[in-house]
């Protein structure tokens, strides 16, 4: 008997442990109805309908996609990650430590009822994605990113660790039906890594890799989606700088419209030579360099002697066909900044000047 009751306790415990994860690792859903893949909204379009995946993002799952099989009435989708015991009367992205990208309006709701203007809305065989970059992890926050149709959209840090974030689905009115797809794999498909150049300039080569503080820039992220680069968007006229939400800066651009991108240096900026002088020429020139900058003229306001910016910072200014657009004050990354130019769908084309007459 002595020999048995060991051997039942230890058949007991692992009985319990079962239960126990099978508890935990449990989808939860509330006015929806789940057909395999398929959500489909059982609400009464005043009541929110809400899908919690039964395991957070991981290593090994760290994206997932819900295509859209039926708008609906109101197309009042939602895909994006919340806590494991999120009120599944809330749509994703209404309350904290939760974030998530909707379908109607192209939003970005992140801890909150009011959203921000985020990507393009989307409709019925649309695909959105949502998942979270792993070399991204830092101090308890996690970078989410978004995707239509397997392009990026954007990304946002939000203030949880990647075991507290739980694939989501949000419905809002009668009809509504998606696939939901969490096994699927991320990576840009082969067309995003093409871009077509019009250009003699031997050295556009070497821009296929921009280079800041140190690593290559992320060649699936357009510029000003990352930290350190800024960059002035075409279709939205929205300047982004270090994120995946931009803001109002101009008109939109077309075909035929000639953008334009320069540095404005203070007038006691000192260039840093750095490691890339030859050992011949740099004992001729000297420790430092005054920069004549003469789109400062124009300000009468500003005084002769004018105040030394803090740091190594620079305005950054854009043009749309010969006319300044606006300008942006910011710290030049270690290694400075490179010319750079981003595209997002099949078609796309430019041609680059990287010596065009100025003045």
């Amino acid at each position: 008997m002595d020999e048995i009751n060991p051997q039942y306790r230890f058949m007991n415990l692992r009985r319990r442990i079962r239960e126990v994860r099978a508890v935990r690792y449990r989808e939860r859903f509330k006015r929806m109805m789940r057909d395999g893949e398929v959500l489909s909204y059982q609400g009464n379009s005043d009541e929110v309908g809400c899908y919690v995946a039964p395991r957070p993002l991981s290593k090994g799952n760290c994206y997932f996609e819900v295509t859209i099989i039926d708008t609906g009435v109101r197309g009042m989708i939602a895909v994006g990650l919340v806590p494991q015991y999120y009120k599944l009367d809330h749509q994703p992205g209404w309350l904290p430590h939760s974030v998530a990208y909707h379908a109607d309006d192209g939003k970005l709701y992140s801890g909150n009822t009011i959203g921000q203007q985020f990507g393009p809305k989307c409709n019925c065989g649309d695909r959105i994605g949502c998942g979270i970059y792993l070399e991204a992890f830092k101090d308890g926050q996690t970078t989410v990113f978004f995707t239509k149709n397997g392009k990026e959209v954007g990304t946002v840090v939000v203030p949880a660790s990647p075991e507290a974030l739980y694939p989501a689905v949000g419905m809002h009115s009668l009809g509504e039906e998606v696939q939901l797809d969490l096994q699927v794999e991320w990576g840009m498909e082969k067309e995003d890594g093409l871009m077509i150049v019009d250009s003699h300039e031997d050295e556009w080569g070497r821009l296929h890799d921009v280079r800041f503080t140190g690593s290559d820039y992320p060649k699936n992220r357009h510029p000003g989606w990352s930290r350190g680069s800024i960059a002035y968007h075409a279709d939205d006229g929205k300047l982004f700088q270090g994120s995946g939400v931009g803001d109002a800066f101009g008109p939109r651009c077309f075909e035929g419209d000639v953008m334009g991108c320069g540095i404005m240096f203070p007038r006691d900026y000192i260039l840093d030579s750095g490691d890339d002088s030859d050992d011949g020429d740099s004992e001729l020139r000297p420790k430092q360099q005054r920069v004549q900058n003469d789109l400062y003229m124009n300000d009468e306001d500003e005084e002769e002697d004018g105040e030394e910016l803090e740091g190594r910072k620079v305005v950054v200014f854009f043009t749309r066909n010969g006319k300044v657009v606006g300008r942006k004050e910011v710290a030049v990354p270690a290694g400075g900044f490179y010319p750079t130019i981003g595209m997002m769908s099949t078609g796309e084309k430019v041609r680059v000047d990287l010596h065009p007459l100025s003045g």
